[in-house]
């Protein structure tokens, strides 16, 4: 299981606004002499946001440190299924415009094909990720408590 700190913001109903407290990425040498700095190319545009909503199934209180735990392997998942299938249905869809085309006008038929695709990857990852089964492999679940004292005695029985 993939785990990461956070304490609670704020709450809004059922869902409670947790700031991470550690930076996620890499190897974790980022900043060390040697690291490779990758997630500097990562955040040069852009910070990825540190704080977001989440179900509060346990009732964490503001100011209450959680752990976040996610399965193994599910960002790869996602991430694949988000940016792999997008790309390949982008090359698919430009290589069957490009081979339907007439002589003289396969660039314009390739970049047809290719939006096309794109549309078809975004309609699929919508339906994809309405199904009740597939979001469950990719659940955050909320925990009392920090990652580095492991878990608590009432999780280990």
């Amino acid at each position: 299981m993939n785990e990461a700190q956070g304490v609670i913001e704020r709450l809004e109903g059922d869902h409670a606004w947790v700031r991470l407290t550690e930076r996620a990425g890499g190897c974790g040498r980022c900043d060390e002499p040697g690291g490779c700095r990758s997630t500097g190319l990562a955040y040069a545009f852009k910070a990825p946001s540190a704080v977001f909503s989440i179900a509060n199934p346990i009732h964490a209180e503001p100011g209450e440190s959680v752990r976040l735990r996610m399965r193994e392997g599910a960002p790869l998942r996602a991430a694949l299924m988000g940016y792999g299938l997008s790309a390949c249905l982008l090359l698919i869809g430009a290589a069957i415009g490009s081979a339907v085309a007439d002589a003289g006008s396969e660039d314009l038929a390739a970049a047809v094909g290719g939006v096309v695709g794109l549309v078809m990857a975004f309609a699929v990852n919508r339906m994809a990720f309405r199904s009740r089964t597939l979001r469950s492999g990719f659940e955050i679940e909320v925990l009392r408590g920090s990652v580095c004292c492991g878990p608590t005695r009432a999780e280990q029985e």
